[in-house]
């Protein structure tokens, strides 16, 4: 997985992987911190909060990585860096509110395509702070914290000074473990803001129905060990157990065999897998980093990992990489894994 600046060879070597990619645990704090101005302490990047006072719901002030917004009202042109803000966007109905997108990480939802295609692309990766400001947002929503990338010029202090409110989605505020509660906080968040709580609670009422749906349909079954293969040759770059995606596979019945990994994300050894024995393995899906189709063929064609049980049986699960952030996809691939693991439980 990356943070969103660049994309990755499947055979890119992992320690300059890892170097890069900021959604390891140290990493995705730094960014974070440097993207909203926040100072050293892990205090100052906590949960997102809103308080709502006047009748009409507004003003809205939430704290947000460190950065401090009032919302007098709802913003009305709204520009969405990555995949999965423009997604929780549109899942709440606020089309009408968005004028501009960038950064698609993988094929969009069925039930939210057609919005997404209206929308300007403004970018295939993070436009330019100019090519922004075109647009003339009152908002800019980031997805990771190279949206809000100082060295390039789209800092949130360069957005605040020209008068534009910025927002970046919690996982990137510095928390140490990622769950299903932060995706559920984040629409709600994003639902005061735009004045819309009432949808926020519908659909976070939707995301836990898939959610126990698929935790009913496994519940009393064996835990099976499950590897998460995100990219690399020399070693694996995998989910630790500070990541969203070992709570999905905890909840689908599964057991990240690296949960382990004090990390969201890190690289391991190919002999740590096969000690490890995973029995399913879920590869991780996003442009840049080789084809779902060409990392089975390099796993299955590794002779080290011939007597893995996932290997010898070719048993994956594949998850586009916005299913596995905070987002409304999170939800889909609980249920996306738990047929993955336990295919009996839905026959």
């Amino acid at each position: 997985m990356y943070d969103g600046t660049f994309r990755l060879s499947l055979f890119t070597p992992a320690r300059k992987r890892h170097a890069l990619r900021a959604t390891a645990a140290v990493v995705s704090l730094s960014a974070a911190l440097l993207t909203a101005g926040c100072g050293a302490s892990q205090d100052t990047a906590r949960n997102t909060e809103t308080t709502a006072s006047s009748a009409g719901g507004f003003p809205v002030t939430v704290d947000n990585c460190g950065v401090r917004t009032t919302y007098d009202e709802p913003p009305s042109r709204v520009v969405t860096i990555h995949q999965h803000p423009a997604e929780l966007m549109l899942a709440l109905g606020l089309r009408d509110r968005m004028v501009g997108t960038a950064f698609r990480d993988s094929a969009v939802l069925p039930e939210l395509k057609k919005d997404y295609e209206s929308i300007p692309a403004l970018a295939k990766k993070e436009p330019s702070f100019e090519t922004i400001l075109e647009a003339e947002p009152d908002l800019v929503y980031g997805g990771y914290g190279s949206a809000f990338a100082e060295n390039e010029g789209r800092s949130r202090e360069a957005f605040a000074d020209v008068g534009i409110d910025t927002h970046l989605n919690r996982e990137y505020c510095g928390k140490k473990r990622v769950t299903m509660k932060d995706t559920y906080d984040e629409v709600r968040t994003i639902g005061r803001i735009f004045g819309v709580p009432d949808r926020a609670d519908e659909l976070v009422s939707d995301l836990q129905a898939r959610v126990d749906k698929a935790v009913t349909a496994v519940r009393g079954e064996p835990r099976v060990p499950v590897f998460v293969y995100d990219s690399g040759d020399k070693t694996a770059f995998t989910a630790g157990g500070r990541s969203l995606g070992t709570e999905l596979i905890r909840l689908a019945g599964g057991r990240n065999v690296f949960a382990g990994l004090d990390e969201v994300f890190g690289d391991v050894s190919w002999e740590q897998v096969v000690e490890r024995k995973p029995e399913v393995i879920a590869i991780y899906d996003y442009a840049g980093a080789g084809s779902v189709e060409q990392k089975k063929d390099f796993l299955l064609s590794q002779s080290a990992l011939a007597d893995v049980p996932a290997i010898r049986n070719k048993r994956f699960v594949v998850l586009p990489l916005t299913a596995t952030l905070v987002g409304v996809r999170s939800a889909y691939a609980v249920g996306d894994l738990a047929r993955g693991i336990h295919p009996e439980s839905f026959a």
